[in-house]
């Protein structure tokens, strides 16, 4: 293997990793909320507070970040992010009641705001334009696997041990990662900002970027994507243990081969991007969740379709999370790239803290059906966002006019075809 190959690889890995242990640690909330709710005795209705808290400290710190990580580079953040994920996570194992858990994930939701769109942006730092949506792909599989190992292996570990075994669990993985990224991870040689970082730039940093309408477009439809998902995954396995009655267990392998759908289609989904463009990827990928979501409760009419149902929609969000990730980092010159990943990250947490409390209250008094009819509602709405506001990437627009004056110089005058 060349040198450059196995650097490469070895980053590729170190950030792949990085995205297993953060997005575990977040989506493990869902499957073992009712055994978090048990344990600590916390009342159903609130229980979405999990996901809020977590989601606003994100939301919070990744605004503060973003400006620091284009000032003093991705890797500085990428050390300091991943070592205080592990300790903080590594704290939750210290929880005796729900309202120290709360706070525990007050905790961990700052690491997480260090941590937002650091990933990302490294990847937009380090990889061409014409590999990043399949470098996004290889990373973002990480959530996937996630899926597959972590969160059933975490969903089994906490109904027999107790809940604070898988964050245990993936505050070691974490701080693997913090060796791998100050081992093997290179500060990218990008242009750096260089002017001094104040609140006020910051705040004036962020709204030159909304003033950019494809920019606002862009953000605000992560912000509703991640609406969509709070107001769906968070109640959905309390949903079906309530109604068929399935155990941990069943919860854990439902979301297994969900990550079976993230690890097979979300590389290549990256990679399809490379070559057609990111845009309407994204959009029947909405489209598709769209309908699924509306039709949760009637198409779950046993507990056995759930498991084709979660396939699928694992499925379409994979078409569309790599794909727009790189569509991100074209957006923006490098020296503003960790700003703009790093609002749109605060605004996707926001978007899932808010979807989850809304959540809760619907659930308690609706039923799932609202959930879930609510999530339809706003990912179709995500959809037309995108469609109406949000511009393919510069780079595959010149692709495009390249390939028409391509057409045009290859297609025979019509006085030629009449000789």
């Amino acid at each position: 293997m060349k040198p450059d190959k196995r650097k490469q690889n070895l980053i590729l890995f170190a950030l792949w990793l990085l995205i297993f242990s953060a997005s575990s640690q977040i989506i493990i909330i869902a499957p073992i909320l009712p055994i978090i709710g048990k344990q600590l005795a916390m009342p159903e209705s609130i229980q979405g507070l999990f996901i809020t808290v977590y989601a606003v400290m994100v939301g919070l710190f990744a605004l503060v970040v973003g400006p620091i990580s284009d000032r003093i580079g991705r890797r500085r953040v990428l050390l300091i992010g991943t070592m205080a994920m592990a300790v903080a996570l590594t704290f939750h194992g210290l929880a005796q009641t729900w309202q120290q858990l709360l706070l525990m994930r007050a905790i961990a939701g700052v690491a997480g705001g260090i941590l937002s769109g650091s990933a990302v942006s490294y990847v937009g730092d380090y990889f061409p334009v014409n590999r990043r949506g399949w470098a996004t792909g290889w990373i973002m599989s990480g959530a996937a696997t996630g899926q597959i190992i972590g969160i059933p292996l975490g969903t089994v570990m906490a109904e027999y041990f107790g809940f604070r075994i898988p964050f245990l669990m993936f505050g070691l993985t974490m701080f693997a990662t913090f060796y791998l990224v100050w081992a093997y991870v290179p500060q990218p040689n990008v242009q750096l900002n260089m002017n001094r970082i104040t609140l006020k730039g910051s705040l004036r940093n962020y709204w030159e970027l909304l003033k950019r309408g494809s920019i606002l477009a862009a953000t605000g439809s992560f912000f509703l994507m991640f609406i969509s998902v709070g107001l769906f995954i968070v109640y959905f396995p309390t949903w079906l243990q309530q109604n068929y009655g399935v155990s941990g267990n069943f919860i854990a392998m439902l979301f297994l081969v969900g990550g079976v759908a993230n690890v097979i289609f979300g590389p290549k989904a990256g990679k399809l991007s490379d070559k057609i463009g990111r845009k309407w990827l994204v959009i029947v990928s909405c489209l598709g969740t769209s309908i699924i979501f509306g039709g949760t409760t009637f198409f779950i009419f046993e507990s056995w379709i759930a498991f084709p149902f979660m396939f699928i929609v694992m499925s379409l969000v994979a078409m569309r999370v790599s794909p727009f990730q790189a569509l991100l980092t074209e957006a923006v010159s490098d020296e503003k790239r960790g700003s703009l990943l790093s609002l749109n990250a605060a605004l996707g947490q926001t978007g899932l803290g808010l979807g989850g409390a809304i959540a809760g209250v619907a659930y308690t008094h609706y039923g799932f059906v609202s959930n879930s009819l609510m999530a339809a509602t706003t990912i179709l709405l995500t959809a037309f966002v995108i469609w109406k506001f949000v511009p393919e990437s510069s780079y595959f627009r010149k692709q495009q006019v390249a390939a028409r004056q391509h057409n045009r110089q290859q297609t025979p005058h019509p006085e030629v075809l009449v000789k």
